[in-house]
């Protein structure tokens, strides 16, 4: 039997906010060990990175698995499944003895982990009314919103204590909080429907008519891509920082934090902007902005003359833009697909996920034991962005309400 939980269900609302950071947690906190990786299984750095680049890969594929198998079998026992996989997956890293394995066992721990981003977002709107799930939401963004920042510290203070496999000890022991937060505390949200189709044609045919939406696919491209240029930061941060700079791990994790930082207060400036100007005309501006210091960016890179504290403040400017950008863009995006709101989120997350997951790997695969790589990429990525909006807008066929894009930003949640 289905039961809704009361308004303050702490509990509930704990256990999904830590479904919902699960992506973020189990990005963000190797990240400085990757130095100590590459050492200890006689890699390069270059080479660690594809495990970030095969985690991306993984959410990709997730989040398009999981949503018709939500529909089909009710919102726990895919829910189980996944986090059952990202548990062996998450043993597998911990033990890995060559970065061939690492990458693999990365790949499988991004299926499994990305069950907790897709089912969560559902189960809200499955256990919550209108005005409720907008609080509920609101709560899970600042969980998604925090994760970023405490999760390289951490990760940084316990590979310089412990060593790099604890890193997903950690991890191992907070699924497995998942996994019983979930058993003992979480209702179930919605019955298994045996009508609905697996098959693969009819599940194909909602994605593609979503794609050919003229107006979702300018804007879910304008974020996704833009976005990328944050995933290759992501890909070559641990290289310009500990490997050019020379910094510590644990000052690895109070960089990214600060950058972090930069994104997040960005993302709630945006709010404020959104009372006095309309979506499009913030991404216009501050996707100007992003191509600008991206160029300076490249210019003062190939001059050679990057220092610590000048290539930390471009970076946080350059992500502070995308603050701006990607919100907006996933609201457009959404706005016009009402009734199809499902397949265009997880399609949303695929798009940025895969286009990410290239960046980085472009990143690693290119390093050239400079700044270069990172900045040309994250500068590419921008430019691009800014030519698919202003090329794209040309194609839309009308604008969306303000109402719709307030309503599509509801369920923006499970894409950042």
């Amino acid at each position: 039997m289905l039961t809704k939980p009361a308004k303050k269900d702490f509990k509930t609302i704990l256990i999904l906010g830590l479904l919902t950071a699960i992506g973020p947690l189990s990005i963000d906190m190797y990240l400085p060990a990757f130095s100590a990786i590459a050492r200890n299984l006689n890699t390069s750095v270059s080479e660690v990175t594809l495990s970030l680049s095969s985690f991306f890969i993984g959410i990709s594929l997730g989040q398009l698995l999981y949503g018709p198998l939500l529909e089909r079998f009710g919102r726990k026992p895919p829910l189980y499944a996944g986090l059952c996989l990202y548990f062996l997956a998450s043993v597998g890293c911990a033990l890995a003895q060559s970065v061939e394995v690492l990458i693999i066992f990365r790949l499988f721990q991004a299926v499994g982990g990305c069950v907790g981003l897709v089912a969560g977002r559902a189960m809200v709107r499955d256990l919550y009314d209108v005005s409720e799930s907008a609080k509920v939401f609101s709560m899970l963004m600042l969980v998604v919103s925090v994760s970023p920042i405490i999760a390289p510290t951490l990760g940084g203070f316990i590979t310089a204590a412990f060593g790099w496999r604890y890193v997903f000890a950690v991890l191992i022991f907070v699924v497995l909080l998942m996994l019983a937060g979930t058993w003992f505390f979480l209702p179930e949200s919605k019955q298994p429907d045996p009508q609905y189709s697996l098959k693969p044609r009819p599940i194909l045919r909602n994605f593609a008519a979503v794609l050919k939406h003229p107006h979702f696919l300018t804007y879910a491209l304008t974020g996704a891509i833009s976005y990328a240029g944050l995933y290759a930061y992501v890909g070559g941060s641990p290289y310009v920082f500990m490997e050019i700079f020379q910094v510590s791990e644990s000052q690895f994790g109070w960089i990214f934090a600060i950058i972090a930082a930069g994104l997040i207060g960005a993302s709630q400036v945006n709010n404020l902007a959104l009372k006095r100007f309309e979506s499009e005309k913030i991404i216009q501006v501050a996707s100007s902005i992003q191509c600008i210091i991206g160029l300076v960016f490249i210019v003062i890179s190939l001059l050679g003359i990057t220092k610590l504290l000048l290539t930390v403040s471009l970076v946080f400017a350059f992500l502070a833009c995308q603050g701006f950008i990607f919100p907006n863009a996933t609201a457009l995006a959404l706005a016009p697909l009402g009734k199809s709101a499902g397949n265009a989120s997880a399609l949303i997350g695929a798009i940025q996920m895969t286009i990410g997951a290239s960046a980085s790997a472009i990143v690693g695969i290119v390093q050239n034991h400079s700044v270069l790589p990172m900045v040309s990429v994250m500068t590419t990525c921008s430019v691009i962005a800014f030519i698919v909006f202003h090329v794209g807008k040309k194609y839309l066929v009308k604008k969306p309400s303000e109402a719709a894009i307030l309503e599509a930003e509801v369920g923006m949640i499970g894409d950042l």
